[in-house]
């Protein structure tokens, strides 16, 4: 702002703006930023560049779809990465990285997700990530996930579910069936991404999708293992293979 006085212009400085503190580089600082997110109704959970945050345990459930590492995502949250990994140890027990209620949103921004296990019986669909809700994927990646059912990177499942990448990668995830994403009366948007080297037991290894909407814009699904989308109970437009 400026000041005149005697002709003479004085500069004061400009208020300073506060920078969002980033979470750090550690499974409980993570887990409680989660926490808090969800009781203030959302927000944004900003990562430490290039950190990656390694989960031993898990630390959501909703007593029904098995276990998730991160808390149960009840809220619309937005993960800030940059160059961010969040994964499971090799060592822990079996768990999906994510699960989104249908109340919740997660927004993953320059951020991967891997090492997710969905295994509990009868409850194995979704090794990333479980969503009743909505995710979206920006700039990121859901790779090297297994779910002993449908979905190995990504199970979207209800009216209210939408899933939508952009400039995204989906990569050597492995299901039962379905490697990279199912996606069952939702909606299914990819924008400029990558579904590929994902591979299932049972046709197709790339996309699974009924009902709902699905769309492929400027995107390529190759190489997954045995199809693509082939045998998906609904076409999926766009995808060969």
């Amino acid at each position: 702002m400026a000041v005149l006085a005697a002709g003479t212009a004085v500069l004061l400085p400009a208020t300073a703006q506060a920078s969002p503190t980033s979470v750090a580089c550690d499974e409980t600082a993570l887990v409680t930023a989660v926490t808090a997110a969800n009781a203030a109704g959302g927000g944004t959970v900003t990562l430490t560049p290039g950190c990656t945050y390694t989960l031993t345990a898990a630390h959501g459930s909703d007593g029904v779809n098995g276990p998730a590492g991160l808390p149960i995502i009840t809220t619309p949250i937005t993960f800030e990465g940059n160059a961010n990994t969040l994964t499971r140890a090799g060592t822990a027990p079996a768990f999906r990285i994510a699960q989104v209620s249908s109340t919740g949103g997660i927004t993953l921004k320059a951020v991967t997700l891997s090492g997710g296990h969905a295994a509990a019986a009868g409850h194995d669909n979704g090794g990333g990530v479980l969503n009743f809700g909505a995710v979206t994927l920006t700039g990121g990646a859901l790779s090297g996930n297994a779910a002993d059912g449908l979905g190995g990177a990504l199970y979207s499942s209800g009216t209210p579910a939408a899933a939508t990448f952009t400039s995204s990668t989906v990569q050597n995830n492995t299901a039962h069936q379905a490697g990279g994403i199912a996606s069952v009366n939702g909606t299914l948007t990819i924008t400029s991404s990558v579904v590929t080297a994902n591979t299932a037991a049972v046709n197709p290894g790339g996309i699974y999708y009924v009902a709902g909407s699905a769309t492929l814009n400027t995107s390529t699904v190759t190489a997954n293992t045995p199809t693509n989308c082939t045998n998906s109970p609904s076409p999926v437009p766009g995808c060969i293979g």
